[in-house]
């Protein structure tokens, strides 16, 4: 019984130092208040979903910015739509780093969108590994 009680503090510990530390916000909470015995996977299968959006996000950007004329408002689209996903999880870093890459689209700031491409990506996988040993200490 100890143990559990251990493990539950630990998990708790580390669920606290994703909030502090800016990786989660409020959003995150209500995604797990959510969560029920009818639905035990309800917030794994919203993250899981958020990754595999992300990725593709990802991607697609990386191929836009690398086009000899970009098309920013198809980045702007889809910085648009990571800032969106990470927003209904509470990815709050990857969120912020969003709001400034809008910025330099509108500016049409490639070395400012390439800047901001690689700081996202940074966050994201980030969040990601944070993420998922939040699940594996869970389960």
């Amino acid at each position: 019984m100890a143990y559990l009680v251990q493990l539950q503090k630990q998990f708790d510990d580390y669920r606290a130092s994703l909030f502090n530390e800016g990786f989660l916000d409020d959003q995150f909470e209500q995604l797990q208040q959510l969560q029920d015995e009818s639905n035990p996977d309800f917030v794994v299968e919203v993250v899981s979903l958020f990754f595999q959006d992300s990725e593709r996000l990802l991607n697609e950007l990386a191929t836009s910015l690398d086009q000899q004329n970009t098309d920013y408002r198809k980045v702007d689209a889809h910085v648009h739509q990571l800032k969106g996903s990470s927003s209904s999880i509470g990815a709050q870093r990857v969120q912020r780093v969003c709001i400034a890459f809008r910025n330099f689209c509108e500016e049409q700031n490639t070395e400012g969108c390439l800047k901001c491409l690689q700081q996202v990506k940074h966050e994201y996988t980030l969040v990601k590994n944070k993420l998922e040993t939040l699940f594996k200490v869970s389960n």
